[in-house]
């Protein structure tokens, strides 16, 4: 099949964090013979501001790490949707578009045939709905949500009556664990992105007070640290290193002991049962994670064995002591999480979700959810891959 998709960057996650797993299925999805091509805005803000901080070297990177993924530019209102949409079996449209694209692609639903699909994969459907509300999606097949409350948000608004629960995953032919030629180099990292309001006092209780209690070898990743917070990672002993291309985070994992998960605020609250693609890729890299709190509704992984919650400060501290003091306890949590990776929460899975969502279509039944989906999923695989 041909699969075109609209997507804010594929070749920049500079504070970007839905290409990692656009990256991952697609990639999938091209392994099993299809035809994908992605599309982006060429004045996008991601890839303007990485290349304005580093160059086009990146860009290099991203295509000698991911050299089956086909990429193209285009300039908003100049864009020939009906050349670019030509023999389309599928089309996924993310939510971090413009809603002039969404309804423009909605609208050449009616003259061409192919199945439509909108793909959220953010906080903003809780955090500010009036956003997403701006949105045509009345000619769109599904809509294709990174969690069950936020498939429930779309139905109760009335924004989507078909609407799919459509987890992130690992996408494990990058994100493996790496051998070590030598002791791990750092005791904890920590890979994101200050996030604003949205969990700066739950970063300085699990992450910066925890280091600094425990006189940590620590280091952190990611964009939009202003100064104050960079000043705050310092007095923690805490090494800032700026931006971190997604395929280059197994290394970082590879030289650390522990990591943690700090959600934002709107997951921890509002989206329960939604981790964001981070505990997946640190479990698929086989490094042991701690959580701040978030309440995995949907049953996605193994609390106390895959990972370990902290709903406090202290309890953080109290489960960074105990893996870094007991590398056995580390090491049979690092691979409980591996084993659940594999067998559940790959890009490998996710696409035959996607395989099954699409041959439902024709007869729609209205189902739905992660566990639904699973058992077919991997039938659907085995009928794609003979």
């Amino acid at each position: 099949m041909r699969f075109v998709m609209f997507y804010h960057s594929l070749v920049s996650d500079w504070n970007h964090g839905n290409a990692h797993f656009l990256r991952g299925y697609a990639s999938e999805l091209v392994e099993r013979g299809h035809d994908v091509v992605v599309y982006e805005p060429e004045e996008g803000w991601s890839r303007r501001h990485l290349m304005a901080e580093h160059g086009r070297e990146p860009l290099a990177e991203f295509a000698a790490a991911y050299p089956e993924l086909r990429g193209r530019f285009y300039s908003r209102g100049a864009l020939d949707l009906d050349r670019a949409l030509r023999g389309a079996d599928v089309v996924i449209v993310h939510e971090w578009n413009d809603p002039e694209l969404v309804a423009a692609v909605g609208a050449h639903r009616e003259r061409h045939r192919f199945r439509l699909l909108f793909h959220d994969t953010h906080h903003r459907a809780a955090s500010d709905p009036g956003a997403l509300g701006a949105f045509d999606l009345s000619r769109y097949d599904g809509v294709l949500a990174f969690g069950q409350v936020l498939a429930d948000i779309y139905r109760a608004r009335g924004w989507a009556d078909r609407v799919f629960v459509w987890h992130e995953a690992a996408d494990t032919r990058i994100f493996r664990p790496l051998p070590s030629a030598s002791i791990p180099q750092l005791d904890l990292v920590w890979i994101g992105n200050w996030g604003d309001d949205e969990r700066a006092a739950e970063l300085a209780e699990f992450l910066l007070e925890p280091v600094r209690e425990l006189s940590l070898r620590a280091e952190v990743w990611g964009v939009h640290y202003p100064e104050h917070a960079q000043a705050a990672l310092a007095t923690a002993g805490i090494r800032y290193r700026g931006w971190l291309p997604n395929f280059h985070v197994p290394r970082v994992f590879a030289r650390a002991r522990v990591t943690v998960h700090v959600p934002r605020r709107p997951y921890a609250e509002a989206l329960t049962g939604i981790p964001t693609i981070r505990p997946f890729e640190a479990m698929a890299c086989g490094i042991p994670l701690v959580s701040a709190p978030w309440r995995d509704t949907e049953h996605l992984f193994r609390e106390g064995s895959d990972y370990r919650m902290a709903r406090t400060g202290a309890e953080m501290v109290g489960h960074l002591r105990a893996l870094l003091d007991h590398p056995d306890e580390a090491c049979a949590q690092a691979e409980a999480a591996l084993s659940t990776i594999d067998a559940r929460h790959t890009c490998r899975h996710r696409v035959d979700q996607l395989l099954t969502i699409i041959d439902g279509f024709d007869g729609f039944d209205g189902f739905d959810g992660f566990d639904g989906l699973e058992g077919r999923g991997r039938g659907r695989r085995e009928a794609t891959a003979a």
